[in-house]
């Protein structure tokens, strides 16, 4: 093994049958140096002991030896980048994977970088990856907490994108663990606390509500700058109107397709069709109800799992009445835009999602997690109550059986306990609860 030096040195000598030496060389004037080759990381490593006297320059040169042998028999890195070094070759990595047909989405990617803000908050941006331990975010919840407190979703997601970057590293021999350790969240309640869904009441109160916030009396003009931040300005109560009925379809289509948000709004006209016409007796009139499913398409490459999945499903009607009204109906064009091209502003979303949610007396919709993607929720919820087979709404949602499973079928069970318990008798030749 050659060590190319400028300086030729004045003094050197081997301790350990040569696994370390300690010399001076003319630059370094009389203060002694150290060097120790490290085989594992094929790399030198080399530290002024600050000394020109030799016996304390011996005894640092000894314990620094045994220090960066017990690193390499630890599985301990010498060499080691900081927090802040990882995190930005972690995300520079993941940016490769934008546009992949089995890669992540843009704002996937910009997801990923809010997930791993607080890391180096809690561990320090500059502390070296070899300084750390698998057992040092075991707290990471109350610790995450202490600066801002998060969702327990939010810091779940946390933790899991903290791991996949630490996994990386491994693979990348930047650090000696694989991933760290966390204390388990423990979530308690039934599923309306878990997922953030609507019960079928809130449900039928807001199908009932959009009735009149589609209506011209509740639209707006001058939708833009001033009330939404925005470039694009709505001029006409007429052209709100229209945007607010695209928004009522928007809700019913959600809860109908049971389609995440990401998906439904990169739906394009070419993906949405083949519908069929179907008569079916009516729950509460002696006729019968006409029912319009639609086949839907997802392509792998809009799909947060990048999956293709094709499906028919109802609310048919909402997707035709939709493109009757819309101006922008070719196959590239988005279903759910005003021009065709881009979807509503999220700014502006969350004002009609505010409208909506006073509309229907729900106040506290942040603290109840309540969002656009709860119409999702509350869609597979009823599939799954009403006793569909889960392979079929694994299909529909386009997620595992397993997932469902866990999830959703809790609710159900929480259901049925709560039929069981409940008393009755008999009343004149009737059956009724108390």
């Amino acid at each position: 093994m050659t060590d190319n030096r400028k300086n030729k040195h004045t003094f050197q000598q081997t301790l350990y049958d040569g696994e370390s030496h300690i010399y001076k060389v003319k630059k370094s004037g009389e203060v002694y140096q150290f060097r120790m080759w490290i085989k594992e990381e094929g790399k030198h490593y080399r530290k002024s002991l600050r000394t020109k006297d030799y016996d304390i320059a011996l005894e640092k040169a000894k314990k620094l030896t045994k220090d960066l042998m017990a690193h390499g028999m630890s599985d301990k890195l010498v060499f080691s980048i900081t927090i802040r070094q990882l995190i930005e070759e972690y995300v520079a990595y993941r940016k490769n994977d934008i546009d992949l047909v089995t890669g992540i989405s843009l704002k996937r990617w910009q997801t990923i970088k809010s997930q791993l803000k607080y890391f180096p908050i809690i561990c320090g941006e500059n502390t070296q990856l070899s300084n750390l331990n698998k057992e040092d975010l075991y707290e990471y919840s109350v610790m995450r907490n202490e600066i801002k407190v998060g969702a327990v979703q939010t810091i779940r997601m946390e933790k899991s994108t903290i791991n996949h970057m630490i996994k990386f590293a491994y693979r990348n021999k930047l650090i000696h663990f694989e991933s760290f350790d966390f204390k388990q969240i423990i979530i308690k309640g039934d599923l309306l606390s878990r997922r953030g869904t609507f019960t079928e009441q809130e449900y039928d109160k807001l199908v009932r509500f959009m009735r009149s916030f589609s209506s011209l009396k509740h639209a707006k003009e001058r939708i833009g700058n001033r009330d939404f931040k925005m470039t694009a300005v709505i001029e006409t109560k007429e052209q709100n109107q229209l945007e607010r009925l695209m928004i009522r379809d928007y809700v019913l289509a959600l809860a109908n397709t049971c389609m995440r948000v990401g998906e439904i709004l990169q739906l394009t006209w070419g993906c949405v069709g083949n519908y069929e016409t179907h008569n079916k007796e009516s729950e509460y009139e002696d006729k019968k109800k006409e029912q319009i499913l639609v086949e839907i398409e997802v392509r792998a490459e809009t799909s947060k799992v990048r999956k293709h999945r094709k499906f028919l499903c109802r609310g048919g009607q909402y997707f035709l009445r939709l493109k009757e009204r819309q101006q922008h109906t070719n196959d590239e064009d988005l279903v759910f835009s005003m021009n065709g091209k881009k979807s509503i502003h999220d700014m502006r979303k969350r004002k009609y999602w505010e409208e909506l949610m006073e509309g229907i007396g729900i106040t506290n919709w942040e603290d109840r997690k309540l969002s656009w993607y709860s119409l999702r929720h509350f869609g597979i919820t009823q599939r799954v109550q009403s006793g569909v087979d889960l392979i079929n709404i694994s299909k529909m949602a386009g997620t595992s059986v397993k997932h469902i499973s866990d999830t959703y079928l809790h609710y159900r069970k929480e259901q049925s306990r709560t039929a069981a318990l409940k008393s009755y008798k008999k009343q004149e030749g009737q059956i009724k609860f108390l």
